[in-house]
């Protein structure tokens, strides 16, 4: 649904928040750390951002974890590593934290905050990414924020809540998934991914849920899909 500006019987996902306080503290040059605090838990942003010389491009990525939260992502810390990588680069990259993991319409809600806030930093086009429940919260954000998403990722997507991916109206959706996942088949990413009836799937050969073995795939086939569905020109 798209959101009238200023009209207050249909809050953005930051107004509906209702955020008690906010604190915000720079960790680096090019890290910093956003956390809310409303009536339903803290709402926590890591934020990478480019710095010196790189000029900051209108565009930004919007990363979520799973069913128990957390703000690394699967692999070895790969939203750590993908956040330095694309802020290098000019696009801003936020890590949010959920306030109640598990809890998929309100962990949609924190997401879309998240987006909000790249939005409002200049982000014209963002791609939000999500691992195993976070493949739903994600599509779940995409599905109604349909003037700023441009894409999604999913890495060993659960297929529940996922039952809205068609209306991703043909978006851009790159799904990984490892075909020895010991939680989640393969068929998930595939019931999804049919039901989107676009997008791309690939195979992670002989990993498992939480594709320890593929962080250089996943971060190579990034590499190639991102620029596009971002527009901006890889360099």
């Amino acid at each position: 649904m798209e959101i009238p500006e200023g009209d207050p019987t249909s809050p953005t996902a930051l107004e509906a928040l209702h955020p008690l306080a906010v604190s915000e503290v720079e960790v680096t040059s090019s890290l910093r750390h956003r956390e809310a605090y409303t009536q339903r838990g803290l709402h926590t942003v890591l934020w990478h951002e480019p710095t010196g010389d790189v000029e900051s491009l209108p565009a930004a990525i919007v990363a979520c974890g799973g069913a128990m939260g957390g703000l690394l992502g699967p692999g070895h810390g790969l939203y750590q590593r993908l956040g330095d990588r694309w802020a290098a680069r000019g696009v801003r990259f936020l890590r949010v934290g959920y306030r109640e993991p598990n809890n998929l319409d309100l962990c949609a809600h924190d997401l879309a905050v998240g987006v909000e806030l790249a939005r409002d930093a200049g982000a014209e086009r963002v791609v939000v990414m999500g691992h195993s429940f976070g493949g739903a919260v994600a599509i779940r954000a995409a599905v109604v924020m349909t003037g700023s998403v441009a894409g999604v990722v999913t890495f060993a997507t659960q297929s529940g809540g996922c039952e809205v991916a068609g209306a991703l109206a043909g978006r851009p959706l790159l799904l990984f998934h490892g075909d020895r996942d010991e939680i989640l088949p393969m068929e998930a990413s595939e019931v999804v991914h049919a039901i989107a009836g676009a997008g791309e799937l690939v195979t992670l050969e002989g990993d498992g849920h939480l594709l320890a073995k593929s962080d250089d795939t996943i971060t190579e086939r990034l590499d190639q899909w991102l620029p596009s569905v971002l527009r901006v020109t890889d360099s």
